[in-house]
């Protein structure tokens, strides 16, 4: 019996801690090194295979009599070690070769091989005829999804390897993978791509991403080539969607002080990423949604993401965790360091509201009994990222930032290219500032609970957030015992968030008081303060009709779809000048402004009555699988809200449930089950069967049953 509860307990650490080392009867990391890798791919995207072969040079540190490497239902049909044909089992999670092998140097193992991925590797619309609406994507995301789904290679992330990879893509697509470019070469209808490495990485961040993309280069201070990919029908949003990202790197490799370690950066978009950023060995991957023109940048832009990817290649890719209890060493640094970017961009109030923020979410967190430590494996995102970064922000206050930049570039180049734990860097950090840090670590790092009362202290360094905290302490009070001090905190210069914060202490109030200090407001011309009042006011004053119909013409999507929706609902009989004024308008990514647009025409009777059809297809057609997820949730949400579904549509939706990005599945499973509460959708959806696959099928069926 105690057997099978240590075999269940074993299933259950290598089923959640995907990127650990897995457990085996042999640590073979500790008898063979794997040094280099040799390989060529060949995409086949119509029937969604792989295929090629890949060659590992390696040294044997110790005799062995077996060993593997992972793959993930991979069919293999050569396997030659030393140039000899050896017999192999495939377990399909790996390949493992038996042989008696000595100390030794410079072994080879030489893979052919083939498969259809099931995950890490996404084959986007290649089942749907060429359209702008269906642009034809392939990618990669190796982490928490596995490299070895699509390569032979190694999910131990402790694993270092210099991979050179020779890809085979359909000739019309640009490809953009880790390391340097070195050649192509066009035979018949495929182009070869060569990328080389010059130092080694973890198989886990090995990616691509094909496209038809446009492509431009810049070049860091230090003479590094910075590459941004963009699809071409976007290319007018290439500056605003990297804007600040050439500042970014030359600040990130100014602040640590080390060298950025790759060949060059590259980035690129792809439709339905799975996160918002992958951080892949030179060469990161983020999702379509942060595209971005330049009245978008106000609201939603790229740069947060940009810093934080950025930062990985020190964090993570250079220097990578040992386990998982260190992983805050890849989430925690990333999140701080791109931090400090951003205040270079943004200035200090965004720096210290941002931490205000953080330890808003995670003073909530620890009080409802659900804080973590940061040192423990499988941990929240909250934990990992913003406790993480925290605890660094505190940890350079403890130490001084002299003797903390010190520590932090000594512990990168001590560890490059190798693995380290929380212990190998806290142990830099007491030698060179000379310090004791074991009740650090006990408090920031080890400890569930989040230091309230220092984060409190160390806030409070920022004048800033002193003023912001005396005007979040009015909010109880009387408006005219307050009236002056909200009106001074709208005196040019006004903050952005403190600004804010006096608009919606104001919500509701319609004294003329409230209205003097609105109409001061709205004069203020602060795009997120004018923002703040188009989110929380619901009924319009007559006396703030004029200065809420001018928000229409602020250069923020979200201020416009907000200010069309509160006049829409105030003043029905001004709709049509309203729609008239914002129907060209499209907005962010998930066409917000648009939907808000087409659903409030199918609702206003008397607007455009001969075109409600051709505006209902519209709606209803933004739900179609080769749209990008987020404006597929986008249509799906204003559907349900005016309650009308098509067949399509419900087909569209099954799909969704069965989707990999796991934000836009469960968004789709949630609206699903809203649904199968009405008799007449379960019918509708169970008519459906001859048309849904197996899986989609399967899952109705779970969730009727």
């Amino acid at each position: 019996m105690k057997y099978s509860i240590l075999v269940l307990l074993f299933c259950f650490f290598c089923n959640t801690y995907g990127q650990l080392p897995i457990a085996d009867s042999l640590d073979q990391i500790d008898h063979i090194d794997f040094k280099r890798a040799e390989a060529e791919i060949f995409l086949n995207p119509e029937k969604k295979k792989v295929s090629g072969e890949i060659t590992y040079n390696f040294d044997m540190l110790k005799s062995i009599d077996s060993f593997y490497v992972d793959a993930r239902n991979i069919n293999f049909e050569e396997v030659l070690l030393n140039g000899a044909s050896k017999d192999f089992r495939n377990s399909g999670a790996r390949i493992w070769i038996t042989n008696q092998l000595q100390a030794s140097d410079n072994n080879s193992l030489k893979l052919k091989f083939s498969v259809k991925p099931k995950d890490a590797l996404y084959f986007i619309n290649w089942d749907i005829a060429d359209s702008l609406n269906a642009p034809k994507q392939i990618w990669t995301q190796g982490q928490g999804r596995y490299t070895s789904s699509w390569l032979p290679s190694f999910d131990d992330q402790r694993e270092k390897i210099e991979f050179d990879i020779s890809y085979y893509f359909p000739k019309e697509l640009e490809v953009m993978a880790n390391g340097r470019l070195t050649g192509t070469a066009i035979k018949d209808s495929v182009k070869e791509w060569n990328f080389q490495m010059e130092s080694p990485m973890s198989s886990y961040l090995l990616a691509f991403a094909a496209a038809n993309y446009a492509v431009q280069e810049s070049e860091s201070a230090s003479g590094v080539s910075l590459q941004y990919y963009m699809p071409v029908w976007d290319k007018a949003k290439m500056e605003p969607t990297y804007r600040h990202t050439r500042k970014i790197f030359n600040f990130l490799e100014g602040e640590i002080g080390v060298a950025y370690p790759w060949e060059n950066y590259k980035q690129a978009p792809v439709r339905d990423f799975l996160y918002s950023g992958m951080e892949n060995t030179s060469a990161t991957i983020f999702d379509h949604a942060f595209i971005t023109d330049s009245i978008a940048y106000k609201d939603r832009n790229y740069v947060s993401v940009n810093a934080h990817e950025m930062a990985h290649q020190w964090f993570g890719n250079f220097v990578t965790a040992e386990t998982q209890n260190d992983h805050w060493l890849h989430e925690g640094f990333a999140t701080f360091y791109a931090l400090l970017a951003e205040r270079e961009i943004f200035g200090e109030e965004y720096y210290y509201w941002k931490l205000y923020q953080w330890a808003e979410q995670l003073k909530e967190m620890s009080d409802s009994g659900k804080g973590e430590p940061v040192t423990r494996a499988g941990a929240s995102s909250l934990t990992y990222y913003q406790k993480g970064a925290w605890a660094l922000h505190m940890l350079r206050e403890k130490v001084g930032r002299d003797a903390f930049n010190k520590a932090v570039k000594n512990y990168l180049e001590l560890y490059k290219y190798k693995t380290a734990t929380t212990d190998n860097f806290i142990a830099e950090v007491e030698a060179t500032a000379n310090i004791d840090l074991s009740d650090f670590m006990s408090k920031w790092l080890n400890q569930t609970a989040f230091q309230g009362f220092a984060a409190l202290n160390s806030l409070k360094k920022s004048e800033f957030i002193q003023k912001h905290l005396n005007m979040l302490a009015l909010r109880e009070t009387p408006l005219d015992k307050k009236s002056e001090l909200l009106s001074a905190a709208l005196n040019f210069p006004v903050s952005d968030y403190t600004g804010q914060e006096v608009v919606y202490q104001l919500k509701g109030e319609t004294s003329d008081l409230a209205i003097n200090l609105y109409k001061k407001a709205f004069a203020t011309n602060n795009i997120y303060v004018r923002q703040a009042i188009a989110s929380s006011m619901e009924q319009i004053p007559p006396e703030l009709k004029n200065e809420f119909e001018s928000l229409l013409n602020d250069k923020s999507y979200l201020t416009k779809e907000l200010a069309l929706l509160k006049l829409w609902m105030n003043f029905p009989q001004q709709v049509t000048q309203y729609l008239d004024q914002t129907k060209g308008v499209v907005g962010f990514t998930n066409k917000n402004v648009r939907m808000l647009w087409l659903t409030l025409n199918l609702v206003t009777p008397n607007y455009q009555p001969q075109k409600k059809q051709q505006t209902y297809n519209e709606l209803s057609g933004y739900t179609a699988k080769y749209y990008p997820i987020e404006v597929r949730e986008n249509a799906f949400g204003y559907l349900y809200q005016i309650n009308s579904f098509s067949t399509q549509n419900l087909l569209d939706l099954m799909q969704g449930t069965q989707h990999p990005a796991s934000r836009f599945r469960n968004y789709s499973r949630e609206l699903l089950a809203e649904l199968l509460k009405r008799e007449e959708y379960r019918q509708k959806f169970l008519a459906l069967k001859d048309r849904l696959s197996q899986k989609e099928w399967d899952y109705l069926q779970s969730k009727i049953n």
